[in-house]
């Protein structure tokens, strides 16, 4: 079996993450997305903390008007990620990638890895997802390294959570959704007269939809507790990750003081999204991330299609 390097695109929070993962974290690898805002360019993670960010975010007057934007890595960003790895020995590459719904990212590293071949064996991996739980597989692909897991369990692994993680978020304020094309046309409009608070999904192919709407954030927050609780179940606490995560500040409290409610508990502290999602959906934003831990009773599912037709190799 050869060395295997993780590598994760920066919206995964690895550079924010919890100080439990400290250790971890160094093992791997991050790949950055571009960011413009207030006429700056900034590499994620790098020179803007993201809490300063969406407080600046907040303040802007004229949001049309200094609407920031994402631009994806450079050919010679990715490949000094590539570059790094094989000459530090490693000979295999798994990529964390942010869904390729939210842009060109995950097919733009696809690319560039195969001009690797013959060099490395790299597989970019669609996370469907962004924010800490792209970052969450990463670091759980990076444990599963350390305990000697080849690249076809890697996958596997990383397929059964992915099939299985649950995101919702409240977004008090459409600006951002609406400059940005998210939310278009009548639904736009009667959302802000209504002020209308849409409950935002990523769904299981990646894509970030309104999973349903209610009018003013308390409403909102109370129809995303009920929906968390109904994906929970009767699964026990040791059995999944639950944690808060938010842009700006607006909503936390509401979201904390509603929890005993609905009998939501965290059970893993609050992070952060990264800036290029608070970009798209804005600094109002607060949700929970859901993440089953798989018992031994629940199989895992084949090695994925993208593993054999990204490597070339024959299926078994």
């Amino acid at each position: 079996m050869g060395k295997i390097k993780i590598i994760c695109t920066s919206t995964g929070c690895l550079d924010y993450a919890p100080k439990q993962y400290e250790d971890i974290k160094k093992n791997i690898g991050i790949i950055r997305i571009h960011m413009f805002f207030q006429g700056k360019e900034y590499l994620e993670g790098i020179g803007f903390e993201p809490e300063e960010f969406y407080k600046v975010m907040e303040n802007v007057k004229d949001v049309k008007g200094n609407l920031p934007h994402t631009a994806i890595p450079t050919h010679e960003e990715v490949c000094a990620a590539f570059d790094q790895a094989i000459a530090e020995g490693y000979d295999q590459i798994i990529v964390i990638a942010l869904s390729a719904y939210l842009g060109g990212t995950w097919n733009y590293i696809r690319l560039v890895a195969e001009e690797y071949k013959g060099k490395a064996e790299i597989v970019v991996v669609d996370a469907k997802v962004t924010c800490f739980q792209e970052g969450e597989l990463a670091i759980f692909a990076q444990e599963l390294v350390q305990k000697g897991a080849d690249v076809p369990t890697i996958l596997q692994e990383i397929e059964w959570r992915k099939a299985h993680r649950e995101f919702l978020g409240v977004d008090q304020r459409l600006d951002y959704l609406i400059l940005n094309g998210r939310l278009k046309g009548g639904k736009a409009f009667m959302g802000k007269a209504l002020n209308i608070c849409p409950v935002v999904h990523f769904n299981h192919d990646g894509e970030l939809t309104s999973l349903f709407s209610a009018i003013g954030a308390n409403n909102a927050l109370k129809k995303a507790a009920m929906q968390l609780k109904a994906w929970i179940g009767d699964r026990k606490e040791e059995d999944y990750v639950l944690y808060r995560t938010y842009t700006g500040d607006a909503l936390r409290e509401k979201q904390k003081a509603l929890e005993p409610k609905f009998g939501i508990r965290p059970n893993h502290p609050d992070v952060i999204m990264s800036c290029v999602t608070g970009i798209n959906v804005g600094p109002w934003i607060v949700g929970y991330a859901y993440s089953p831990i798989r018992r031994e009773d629940e199989p895992l599912p084949e090695v994925p299609d993208y593993y054999y037709d990204q490597t070339g190799k024959a299926k078994a």
